[in-house]
């Protein structure tokens, strides 16, 4: 009796658990309604034997899973119906072979990948796919995304590493090329010869231009004596330069090893508070005994000794007052020491001033000295020689 049943209508109860396999026994049932209940697992292979089911309605429950092929075998279906359930997966090709199938609901489903074109498909108002999210492709008028090939989304993914790997690749070659540049100039900048004031070939004054230019060492042009040698000033005849020259005086013993060290230590020292050493002269004089001299620039501001301890008369030649500040002094001092700590931290070996060599002064009332204020602060205009008392 099971076996001859045509119709079977259970829709809108509250039937749950899933559709039993023993509905393939029912092999002439012509219309299967189960919709609005709450069944759920897949559906089952053995309807595939109710191969003269016309409508299939299924819609409003719970089922999941993907539409099976078996139900490839309903070739007289008319109308199916599995909307508003949990199907995944593609939709299968073989409902667009349905030649009876006028229509068709999937939607409120998950399915996704490309939505068929041909058989029902084509009939936008039989075919009804909507909110399934993942759907692309079909005929325009369902609005559904252009779908993206498998090789479009690896050509993407290749494309996008191949940019990732341009960039990486350039600030690399980048970083190199400013590294190899940067330890090139560094190089460069460590074996760049030094100015040597003990170096012959670096010499650019020679014996003659320098007695020229203090008149054959005349003592109008003696500034002072110190235990090496004399200090004069001079005129450079070929560019009008004044300058300081110290002739040191090879007779006394020492004087020589200290002319070296002072050019040992002068070529490596550069500080706004130091004399700056204009270069060395080592030559042989007219007489033909040995001449070593070291050649500075002239400072117009005069002794630092004439300031710290000036004469009598108010005022030097030009007018000037010799008289110093407690604060112009202080900052004198400030600048001296600091020169001094950087002659001595460019060296080896510390540079010493012994007070053999340094010239007996007066001292002088300090109370006194100080009770004028100067105006003018020589000291912007003044560099201090190491060699200074």
């Amino acid at each position: 009796m099971a076996g001859n049943l045509l119709y079977l209508n259970l829709s809108r109860n509250h039937l749950n658990g899933v559709l039993p396999m023993k509905i393939g026994n029912l092999k002439h049932l012509d219309t299967l309604d189960v919709s609005g209940n709450i069944l759920d697992g897949e559906i089952p292979n053995s309807l595939s034997n109710c191969d003269e089911l016309r409508i299939l309605r299924m819609r409003d429950n719970l089922f999941h899973g993907s539409i099976p092929q078996p139900l490839s075998s309903l070739k007289s279906i008319e109308e199916l119906d599995l909307s508003n359930n949990s199907f995944i997966g593609e939709i299968p090709k073989f409902l667009e072979a349905f030649q009876f199938l006028e229509e068709l609901n999937l939607s409120y489903n998950r399915l996704e990948g490309l939505l068929p074109t041909q058989g029902v498909f084509r009939n936008v108002s039989a075919s009804f796919v909507a909110r399934n999210e993942k759907l692309c492709g079909g005929m325009p008028e369902f609005e559904l995304p252009k779908c993206v090939s498998q090789n479009s989304k690896n050509k993407g993914g290749v494309h996008k590493l191949k940019l990732i790997a341009t960039i990486l690749f350039g600030l690399l070659g980048i970083t190199l090329v400013v590294t190899f540049i940067y330890l090139c100039w560094l190089k460069m900048k460590r074996n760049k010869p030094i100015s040597s004031s003990s170096d012959d070939s670096m010499l650019n004054l020679s014996y003659g231009a320098i007695l020229k230019a203090n008149d054959g060492f005349s003592s109008t042009n003696l500034i002072g004596v110190r235990s090496f040698g004399s200090i004069y000033k001079g005129l450079l005849q070929e560019n009008g330069i004044a300058i300081v020259v110290k002739v040191l005086n090879l007779t006394r013993h020492g004087a020589l090893k200290s002319f070296k060290a002072e050019c040992e230590a002068l070529k490596r020292t550069r500080h706004r508070n130091l004399l700056k050493v204009l270069t060395a002269c080592s030559s042989i004089d007219y007489k033909g005994g040995e001449f070593k001299a070291l050649v500075y620039e002239f400072m117009v501001n005069g002794s630092l000794d004439e300031w710290l301890h000036p004469n009598l008369a108010p005022n030097d030649a030009d007018g000037h007052s010799k008289k110093l500040s407690l604060l112009q002094r202080i900052n004198i001092f400030i600048d001296v020491a600091s020169g001094g700590i950087e002659a001595n931290s460019e060296e080896e070996g510390e540079i010493v001033e012994n007070e053999e060599y340094l010239e007996e002064e007066p001292e002088e009332d300090l109370e006194e000295e100080l009770e004028e204020e100067s105006e003018e602060d020589p000291k912007d205009d003044m560099k201090y020689d190491l060699d200074e008392d």
